[in-house]
C-alpha cells in the first residue's frame, strides 16, 4: 500500500535530465523543484473489493492535491502546469493518450499549489473507467490496494518537471484496516528550542546549527494490511523526513524510518553553511513527512543566516 513520489526534470536547452543532477544533492535547493506532492485523503475506500459500478461510485469523490513548488532564483515567475491521471505507474509523464486523464491545467506564483480533483471519476479514452486500467496494468492484481499515478508537469521558464504522486484506492480486505490520514509534523526546533512559524530568528557563523522535529511517537499510526494468506499483519508508521534549504547543507537529509530491527530513527540533523561562505542572507527551510504508505505533509521555515 505503499505511495511515491518521483521526479523528473527536464531543461529544454540540454534535453531531458534528472530532476537533481548527479553532482548536486537533494537537500541543496537552488533551482527550480517539486519538493512534495500530497492528496487528502491520501487513499480511498470502496465497500466491496470488486470494481463493480457501487464500489466506483464510491470513488469518485473529490480529493485535495497540493504541491510544493521551489523555484528560489525565480523572482514569483509564472509556473505553468497541467495535472494528468494515468493508468500504468511506470509511465512517469503521462506518456499514453489512449490511457489518460486531464485533471486540471493553469498557472500560478505561489510556492504552494492546492487543486480541487476527481481522480477516481475518470475514464480512459475508450470509456472504460481508467481505475479499471489500473487493475489491468497491475502486476500484483490490486494486492495491497491499487495505485493511480498522478503527475504534475510544471514548467517554469525554460525548465520543466514532472513529478508523480501514486493515489491509493483500495477495500477492506481483512477485519482492522482503515482509511489512513496523512501525517502532520507538529513543528520543529532549532537548537533544541521550539521554532515557531512567524519566527525569523539570527544563525550566526558557520554552525553547524541543529534542526529537529517535535516528537512524532504517539502520531505514527498502527494500521493493518493483508498478507499474502488474506490475513490481518500489524505494523506501525515509521515516518521520515527529508530536509530541504536554499543555502548550505544538511549533515543527514533524510531522518526516521525503521531498521530492519525495527528501531526508529530520530527526526535530528545539522544544518551549514557553506565552507566558502557568503554574504547574510535569508535561508528557507522545509521539512517533508512521509509515513511510507501515500501520506505527505510539509513544513516551512525562514531564518536569517550572518556570517
Amino acid at each position: 500500500m505503499k505511495a511515491d513520489v518521483k521526479c523528473w526534470g527536464l531543461v529544454l536547452a540540454l534535453g531531458a535530465v534528472a530532476c537533481v543532477d548527479p553532482q548536486d544533492r537533494p537537500d541543496r535547493v537552488h533551482d527550480f523543484r517539486v519538493l512534495g506532492l500530497a492528496t487528502d485523503p491520501p487513499e480511498l475506500v470502496a465497500p466491496i473489493c470488486e470494481l463493480t459500478d457501487e464500489a466506483l461510485d464510491s470513488l469518485r469523490v473529490p480529493v485535495n492535491f497540493s504541491a510544493l513548488l521551489a523555484d528560489p532564483q525565480g523572482q514569483g515567475r509564472s509556473l505553468q502546469y497541467e495535472v494528468w491521471a494515468c493508468a500504468d505507474s511506470k509511465d512517469y509523464t503521462c506518456s499514453d493518450t489512449a490511457n489518460r486523464v486531464q485533471l486540471a491545467q493553469g498557472s500560478t506564483t505561489e510556492s504552494e499549489l492546492s487543486l480541487s480533483l476527481r481522480p477516481g471519476d475518470t475514464q480512459a479514452e475508450d470509456g472504460t473507467p481508467l481505475l479499471r486500467r489500473v487493475l489491468e496494468k497491475d502486476p500484483y492484481k490490486g494486492l495491497g490496494g491499487l495505485r493511480m499515478p498522478l503527475v504534475l508537469h510544471v514548467r517554469a521558464g525554460d525548465e520543466e518537471v514532472y513529478a508523480q504522486k501514486l493515489m491509493v484506492f483500495w477495500c477492506p480486505v481483512v477485519e482492522g484496516m482503515a482509511a489512513n490520514v496523512n501525517p502532520v509534523l507538529p513543528g520543529l526546533k532549532l537548537e533544541d528550542a521550539p521554532w515557531a512559524e512567524d519566527a525569523v530568528p539570527e544563525l550566526r557563523g558557520s554552525g553547524p546549527f541543529v534542526l529537529a522535529t517535535e516528537d512524532v511517537t504517539a502520531l505514527q499510526e498502527p494500521y493493518v494490511v493483508p498478507g499474502l494468506r488474506a490475513q490481518a499483519v500489524s505494523l506501525t508508521e515509521a515516518w521520515k523526513v527529508s530536509w530541504h534549504a536554499t543555502f548550505g547543507e544538511f549533515s543527514v537529509q533524510q531522518t526516521g524510518g525503521a531498521d530492519f530491527g525495527g528501531q526508529v530513527g530520530r527526526h535530528r540533523t545539522e544544518w551549514e553553511p557553506p565552507e566558502e561562505g557568503g554574504s547574510a542572507q535569508d535561508v528557507i527551510f522545509w521539512a517533508v513527512v512521509r509515513d511510507g504508505r501515500g501520506g505527505e505533509s510539509w513544513l516551512r521555515r525562514r531564518a536569517h543566516w550572518v556570517p
